[in-house]
């Protein structure tokens, strides 16, 4: 027999970590345990009704009794975690939409552009500058940055649960997923690493993967990181951890704080905001986005100290600046935003903007 890559081993043990720190008794999934669909049972559950919802052949019910261990199918544990093979659920293909793209974004090599959809397999690139945005079914968002390579190794749905099996594997460069964000419960969702796997329920989570190395940071929720030498953690809201091109997780610690932004202020050489110096902090990110979520980004620059930090407005309307601190271990912390209105536009004398000759308004101003 074929052994196990460290890295499938991982995915497989994800289950001990899935189910540390599991809160109250909810009416909804419980994860994902390596090969299996977690699922809590709640008042007036049998096994012949789980059957039918899930593998959709009632006659399941007593396969299901079988690998739970359970003694009396009709009086089941409240709370009791059921594993039922994900082979036993019907899966159906859930493509994910492309909702925002700045710069040059491709997949499987070809321009991509806002609205179209992406399939199981998909190779998406963003350039340098660049960004996309992704939505799931289930609602989960995923933005990538620029210099980033995502492979969608597995994108599907579970057929009458609503919810999304999903695999992603980040080559280079980074992505930033908000999952589940309804609070639907999650089936699975991994991003994986060349060193590392990161499991999650449903929270707000990044990964980074670059020169070898991986960061991940945990924002809202909880998620299980497993690295492929050595080290497995649960990464509580605040958390992260980086993990070295060896495959060993350093030590989880917390993130640097949200800097404390002042009102933007726009001076002679662009926008300008004044804060305090992060402790800890190395360096700064700084984003523009078309929302305070930074789902939507237009700009992203990198400075080492406050006083220094400039920016553009990057169009018309109402624009946000996001500024997360960096460690020197390249964990970032959350980002804190601040709205600013953009570039002005002319307008004619109904009141539109007018535009140039090739499609984009004239501003104004430079900046």
């Amino acid at each position: 027999m074929k052994k196990a890559s460290p890295l499938r081993r991982l995915a497989r043990c994800m289950a001990a970590l899935a189910l540390a720190g599991c809160g109250p008794v909810l009416a909804q999934p419980a994860g994902a345990e390596g090969e299996n669909f977690l699922y809590r049972v709640v008042s007036g559950d049998i096994l012949l009704e789980l059957a039918q919802r899930y593998t959709t052949t009632p006659q399941n019910w007593s396969i299901l009794q079988q690998i739970n261990q359970v003694a009396d199918d009709r009086a089941l544990p409240i709370g009791k975690v059921l594993r039922i093979p994900f082979a036993m659920i019907p899966e159906v293909p859930a493509p994910a939409q492309l909702v925002h793209a700045s710069g040059k974004v491709t997949v499987n090599g070809r321009p991509l552009q806002a609205g179209e959809s992406l399939a199981e397999g998909s190779t998406l690139s963003t350039a340098a500058g660049a960004f996309a945005t992704l939505r799931l079914t289930d609602g989960s968002m995923l933005t990538v940055p620029g210099n980033s390579t995502l492979v969608i190794e597995r994108l599907q749905a579970f057929q009458g649960t609503g919810l999304t099996d999903t695999i992603l594997s980040v080559q280079d460069g980074s992505v930033e997923s908000i999952v589940a964000p309804q609070d639907t419960g999650v089936g699975r969702f991994e991003i994986r690493t060349p060193v590392a796997i990161t499991g999650v329920r449903g929270t707000r989570l990044r990964v980074h993967s670059q020169n070898g190395n991986t960061q991940t940071e945990v924002l809202s929720g909880v998620a299980h990181l497993g690295a492929a030498t050595s080290g497995q953690a649960t990464l509580r809201p605040g958390q992260g951890a980086a993990t070295g091109a060896d495959g060993v997780m350093g030590a989880v610690r917390s993130l640097p704080a949200a800097p404390q932004l002042s009102e933007p202020l726009r001076g002679p050489q662009g926008w300008q905001v004044a804060f305090d110096p992060v402790p800890g902090a190395s360096a700064y990110l700084v984003r523009v986005a078309d929302d305070p979520e930074g789902t939507r980004p237009r700009s992203s620059q990198r400075f080492t100290a406050p006083e220094n930090i400039r920016f553009a407005s990057q169009g018309a309307g109402t624009r946000y600046v996001l500024v997360r601190a960096i460690g020197a271990d390249g964990l970032m912390g959350p980002d804190a935003a601040q709205a600013f209105e953009g570039q002005p536009v002319l307008v004619s004398s109904n009141g539109l903007p007018i535009a140039a000759g090739h499609g984009d308004h004239v501003y104004l101003t430079a900046y």
